[in-house]
């Protein structure tokens, strides 16, 4: 019998998944205030570009303002893992690949590999970190080819989704 606050690591895996989730859906519905809303009051996010914001307050502001003057790619991702650190801790490994406006195909230029922390506080779950880097690996075309071939896969399976 677990403790009575205690909840099934696999429970705790399957909240953090839906985060991430979370995170790219409202990325890609240009939704800068329910991202930030995501994260705890002291989440922080690295960007694509190595750009660093820490706060909620801060990842609201930068999220609007990229949401006002840019239409920026949709995000496709796929979860590669996700590891208890404690009981109030979860890492989250994750690729991604945007499919630019107007387009229906992955750019393989801006693939990413994507890495998050989630943590419970007064039993709710939020962002402790999201960090997005550029996955370029250099001199190794096989590698971009692979992961590009994952994530067209993804979107293919998003895609019947959609016309169902």
């Amino acid at each position: 019998m677990l403790p009575e606050n205690k909840v099934p690591a696999h429970l705790d895996e399957a909240v953090c998944r839906v985060l991430y989730h979370r995170l790219l859906d409202r990325w890609n519905e240009r939704d800068g205030r329910g991202m930030a809303d995501l994260f705890a009051d002291d989440g922080s996010v690295v960007g694509f570009d190595g750009s660093q914001l820490d706060g909620r307050a801060a990842i609201e502001a930068e999220m609007l303002r990229i949401f006002q003057h840019h239409t920026p790619a949709a995000f496709v991702g796929i979860v590669r893992e996700v590891r208890q650190l404690t009981d109030d801790v979860e890492l989250l490994r994750a690729v991604a690949g945007m499919v630019p406006p107007g387009a229906n195909d992955i750019n393989p230029a801006v693939n990413a590999i994507q890495s998050l922390i989630a943590v419970r506080r007064d039993g709710e779950w939020k962002l402790a970190l999201f960090q997005n880097t550029p996955a370029q690996f250099h001199g190794r075309p096989e590698l971009v080819e692979s992961l590009t071939a994952d994530l067209r896969s993804e979107l293919k399976t998003l895609q019947r989704i959609d016309d169902e």
